[in-house]
C-alpha cells in the first residue's frame, strides 16, 4: 500500500437527531495518492469532509493529522496546518479579480499591509502568476470571478488550492460539469501535484472520472464505510454496484 498515513479517521460518529450521517467510519488517507469517496446521495461524503475540516464536530471518534488530533480546532486552524478543501458551490470572492482571489490564499495575515515588504509581495505575485499560467487563467487575471465561465470558475477554485501550499486536498466534485478538454487539463494538474507529494481525497459521482483518477476508492452508504480498496476491486463488487445504481435509478 502506497505512502505514509497523513490523515487517519478513526471510528468517527456523527448524528443529526436519529439520523446517523457518519457511522463508525475509519479511513486512512495516504501520501502521494488519490483516494475517491463514492456512494449514493446522502451517503455522508461531504459530511465527512466537514468533520475533517472543523466545520462539524464529530460525536465520537478521532481525526489525526500527522499523529495530531484535529478535534476541537477551528476550521481556519486546520487549514493552516496544511489541509485545504474546495466546495461544490465553489465559494469564490465573486467581485474580486481572478488574481485577487488567488492572492488571498497566499497572504499570511488578514492585514491591509502584509509582512515581508515589497520583495515578499512580488514573490507572492510571481507565484500566483505561475499558477494562473498552469490553470490557463493568466489572460483572465484581472477579470472578476463572477464574469468567468463555469469551467473557468472551477479552475479558479483549483488555482486557489494550488496556491495554498496545502499537503492534503479535499476536493468536492471538482470535475463535475467540465467538458472533455477541461477535464483533461484538470487531470493533468492533479497528477502533476500528486507527483510532487500532494495527497488528494475527492468526492465524485461520475464513474468515468472515478475510474480515470483514483488510486483507491472508499465506498460510503448511509454513513457507513462499506469498502476501501483498489478501484478494480471496489467497482467490480456487485453488491456495491446494486447500492450505487439502485439509488441512481
Amino acid at each position: 500500500m502506497s505512502g505514509d498515513v497523513l490523515l487517519r479517521i478513526s471510528s468517527l460518529h456523527k448524528s443529526f437527531g436519529g439520523l446517523k450521517v457518519t457511522n463508525d467510519v475509519s479511513l486512512d488517507l495516504r501520501a502521494g495518492i488519490v483516494t475517491t469517496l463514492v456512494g449514493p446521495n446522502g451517503a455522508g461524503k461531504t459530511t465527512l469532509f466537514n468533520q475533517i475540516t472543523g466545520h462539524l464536530t464529530p460525536d465520537a471518534g478521532d481525526i489525526l493529522w500527522n499523529g495530531q488530533s484535529l478535534l476541537g480546532r477551528k476550521h481556519y486552524e486546520i487549514s493552516r496546518l496544511g489541509i485545504a478543501r474546495t466546495f461544490q458551490d465553489l465559494r469564490l470572492f465573486d467581485h474580486m479579480t481572478v488574481q485577487e482571489n488567488v492572492l488571498t490564499v497566499t497572504e499570511p495575515v488578514a492585514w491591509l499591509w502584509q509582512p515581508g515588504g515589497r520583495a515578499a509581495r512580488e514573490a507572492r505575485r510571481a507565484h500566483v502568476h505561475a499558477i494562473l499560467e498552469r490553470t490557463r487563467l493568466a489572460a483572465k487575471a484581472h477579470t472578476r470571478a463572477i464574469d468567468l465561465s463555469y469551467a473557468e470558475r472551477k479552475f479558479l477554485s483549483m488555482a486557489r488550492i494550488m496556491a495554498s501550499g496545502a499537503k492534503i486536498w479535499l476536493l468536492d466534485e471538482p470535475a463535475s460539469g467540465l467538458d472533455r478538454g477541461s477535464y483533461e487539463l484538470f487531470l493533468e494538474l492533479l497528477r502533476s501535484e500528486v507527483a510532487q507529494g500532494v495527497t488528494v481525497c475527492i468526492i465524485e459521482h461520475n464513474l468515468d472520472i472515478v475510474v480515470g483518477i483514483s488510486d483507491r476508492i472508499a465506498f460510503l452508504d448511509q454513513g457507513r464505510l462499506l469498502a476501501d480498496g483498489l478501484p478494480k476491486d471496489v467497482l467490480s463488487d456487485p453488491a456495491l454496484a446494486a447500492i450505487y445504481f439502485g439509488e441512481q435509478a
